[in-house]
């Protein structure tokens, strides 16, 4: 797949959230990066890339392979001693790939959970602390301008930057990662935002909805709760290679802390033992066995938030037929659309078992997701009856 369509003509669910000011949009940035891997693999839905089923369920990867720009010296594959002959930096990761740090001045933030080596342009790094701006945060903005531009419009060269951010915003949206800080543009009523952007677009807006309401509704219980998903950041790039893995939703482990309610005292003891391996159902609806170190997972942390602002029976109501869904999807009771289409193929009559998707089942699979996403197929197996 030697071109960006392959990548970038994937479609995508992303949120964005507006917070009341930097330090919220930070920590926001921050719990949120640890969900991020598990959002990808429950909303899995892309199995076929260039007319062949894959041995992946969602799209990340292949995206950030089709626009990886990097020299073979910046990938570090052409051997070269410092200093780099041809370029500033050897960069771990595509351009499109997962964050590589957390940012907030949260108590709860131990230097232990930043564990990846990130790679930044100190210079950059040095002007920002020189004007005021923090060190976790220098480095991040510094983080995102080891890379080139990929676009400049000849008129928009000459910038006041007092007036104008377009040159960061050159930089900053071509920076496609799990998490994307994004900070007011100048002389803007526009707050201080995070977009996440880690999950897959689905066939109905009934589950794209879904989803969406599921986030923000644990960003709500996030800040209500002063809720702690910190695990080290390495453990948050394993889990993104596990989330890609076909059938992850179901048969995949992933990397969660196990106590999530904030306290006034960080833990003093290995940050090995603050997290462990959780099932998606676990993570979501909470693990089975007893006793106080039994997680209790995120619907029922929502379902508290949920009941602790006295909501009404109305509204109540319509939000929980979208977590009822959430429920049933990480449980296995549905779907991932991925599994469907994977399933489509390979029930078609058409299909010799090569991993060929031909131009007749494609036509076919095309025909029934078309009728999924108007409702005249109600696909059970996918929906149940959530989209009646």
């Amino acid at each position: 797949m030697d071109a960006i369509i392959f990548g970038m003509g994937c479609s995508c669910l992303q949120v964005t959230f507006q917070a009341c000011d930097i330090s919220e949009a930070r920590r926001l940035y921050d719990q949120l990066a640890p969900i991020g891997p598990i959002m990808l693999a429950l909303t899995a839905a892309a199995p076929i890339f260039r007319g062949y089923l894959a041995d992946v369920d969602c799209r990340w990867s292949v995206i950030a392979q089709s626009v990886d720009d990097r020299t073979e010296e910046e990938r570090g594959i052409k051997a070269s001693a410092p200093p780099l002959q041809h370029n500033q930096f050897v960069i771990n990761k595509s351009r499109y790939d997962s964050i590589d740090s957390y940012i907030s001045t949260d108590k709860q933030l131990r230097p232990e959970y930043n564990d990846i080596d990130l790679v930044y342009d100190k210079e950059i790094c040095q002007h920002l602390m020189n004007n005021g701006v923090d060190e976790l945060l220098a480095r991040h903005i510094a983080h995102l301008f080891i890379r080139d531009p990929l676009v400049i419009y000849r008129e928009l060269v000459e910038q006041d930057n007092t007036a104008s951010s377009d040159h960061f915003e050159n930089i900053q949206s071509t920076n496609w990662q799990t998490m994307r800080f994004k900070p007011p543009p100048p002389h803007a009523d526009i707050g201080w935002r995070v977009e996440f952007r880690s999950m897959e677009v689905q066939l109905t807006d009934f589950e794209n909805a879904a989803f969406a309401i599921f986030v923000v509704l644990l960003t709500r219980a996030m800040l209500s709760f002063n809720l702690n998903f910190y695990i080290p950041m390495s453990k948050v790039d394993d889990n993104m290679k596990r989330a890609h893995h076909r059938g992850a939703a179901l048969q995949e482990q992933f990397y969660f802390r196990k106590q999530v309610m904030g306290t006034e005292h960080v833990p003093l003891g290995p940050v090995e033992d603050e997290y462990e391996l959780m099932s998606i159902d676990e993570i979501i609806n909470g693990q089975k066995k007893e006793g106080a170190s039994s997680f209790p997972g995120l619907l029922p942390i929502i379902h508290s938030y949920l009941n602790a602002i006295n909501m009404d029976v109305e509204t109540g109501c319509h939000l929980s037929r979208y977590l009822a869904f959430i429920r049933a999807r990480a449980n296995g009771t549905l779907m991932t659309t991925a599994a469907w289409i994977r399933q489509f193929v390979q029930n078609h009559p058409a299909y010799k078992h090569d991993s060929v998707v031909s131009q007749e089942i494609n036509y076919d699979l095309i025909r029934a997701m078309d009728a999924i996403g108007s409702g005249k197929n109600k696909a059970p197996e996918l929906l149940g009856n959530f989209a009646q």
